[in-house]
């Protein structure tokens, strides 16, 4: 298809001409955008390079937001958290600086590990969801799991002779964050399909997990002390560790509400 081209056309056939030229080069942006930013070039005096350089950052801006929100939705996270938004003073065992500098997803791109250990209600998951989303919209690919969810699945494919495939398909992502390490007891057979896949990642792409047991009590998960050991050694070599501690933040907070009218009245 080609676009009729003619001299001295019409305020309308100018802005028909550049619609149909934007749906035909697939810029979305500029089409939406054109007259706001037209306007405002006349306004601002800018020169005729100035301009094509607005409207091809606008697109160029566009799709980049586009890209960062299909690699976070399909990360899969189950919820929306940022860094923005974490109370780093509520939960002081945790180094805002340190954190912060995991945002930076330099760790992932020397594919080292991060664990972060502590109680329940402490911040773990908003961490873990926090950091896999700054990931995502620095260009990584991410996936989030929960440890129980991951296992039943490489059992089912197990089942169904899809193993490898599966194993592969984690293999690929950038960042696999899996969530809830530690809170149920795994068999044999699942533990050993879970290390598969931390073998398959090792030093090649990164693993962030979040675990209300310390180290000393995954044997409650992974019952096989070898086992247990090298599925430790896995995630913590060259990697980050961070604490969150015992106190749960939900519970702190919903105390506080709770105790509030009572100072009120």
């Amino acid at each position: 298809m080609t676009l009729p081209r003619q001299r001295g056309l019409t305020e309308q056939a100018a802005d028909a001409a550049i619609d149909s030229a934007c749906r035909l080069l697939r810029l979305p942006s500029i089409r939406n955008e054109f007259n706001e930013i037209a306007d405002r070039a006349v306004k601002d005096q800018m020169t005729y390079r100035g301009f094509l350089a607005e409207l091809l950052m606008t697109e160029c801006d566009d799709r980049a937001r586009r890209r960062s929100e299909r690699r976070i939705k399909a990360a899969g996270f189950p919820r929306e958290k940022s860094l923005r938004a974490f109370d780093f003073d509520a939960n002081p065992n945790i180094d805002a600086a340190t954190v912060h500098t995991l945002a930076s997803c330099e760790w992932i791109k020397k594919s080292q590990p991060l664990c972060l250990i502590g109680d329940s209600g402490t911040g773990k998951s908003h961490m873990l969801i926090a950091l896999g989303t700054e990931a995502a919209m620095k260009g990584y690919r991410v996936r989030y799991t929960l440890a129980t969810k991951l296992v039943n699945e490489l059992v089912e494919a197990a089942d169904e002779k899809q193993l490898n495939k599966t194993i592969a398909r984690y293999g690929r992502v950038d960042l696999l964050c899996i969530d809830e390490l530690g809170y149920m007891e795994l068999d044999r057979h699942g533990a050993e399909l879970l290390f598969q896949v931390l073998t398959e990642r090792e030093e090649k792409n990164s693993v962030a997990i979040a675990s209300n047991e310390s180290f000393g009590g995954w044997t409650k998960t992974f019952t096989d002390p070898r086992l247990c050991a090298a599925i430790v050694d896995r995630l913590t070599f060259n990697g980050t560790i961070i604490e969150t501690g015992t106190d749960s933040y939900r519970l702190a907070s919903t105390r506080a509400r709770a105790e509030a009218p009572a100072a009120a009245s």
